[in-house]
């Protein structure tokens, strides 16, 4: 496998690494080898197999968000999908990253109504 590394346009929202960017969907710009890529792709298919689960496990009323597995899983494949982007990505691709603030462990910090509940 090349250990050069190439651009690629990560578009999450049809789970497509691309050579070429789409205009249609913003995409994340990455620099990747074949290995880096390979794992890239792996982690989509894994976020495919988790988002398909959350959506089988929706229709069941009785489940709650919050003590769910599919979701957790779901969720643990993001903040994987997105530490791979953010290590491999350009600085917009960071930039973005951290601002969403995704990879933070802050879940439910900022938002002062849900503070009151803790």
């Amino acid at each position: 496998m090349s250990q050069e590394k190439q651009t690629y346009h990560v578009d999450l929202v049809s789970g497509d690494i691309l050579a070429q960017k789409l205009d249609e969907n913003p995409s994340f710009t990455i620099q990747a080898n074949d290995d880096e890529l390979a794992e890239l792709k792996q982690c989509l298919d894994d976020h495919l197999k988790d988002d398909l689960e959350a959506f089988a496990r929706s229709h069941v009323p009785y489940l709650l968000y919050h003590h769910d597995r599919a979701n957790d899983k779901y969720d643990a494949a993001m903040k994987k999908l997105y530490r791979i982007i953010h290590r491999l990505g350009d600085e917009a691709a960071r930039n973005h990253i951290e601002e969403i603030g995704i990879l933070e462990d802050n879940k439910f910090e900022g938002d002062s109504e849900i503070q009151k509940f803790k």
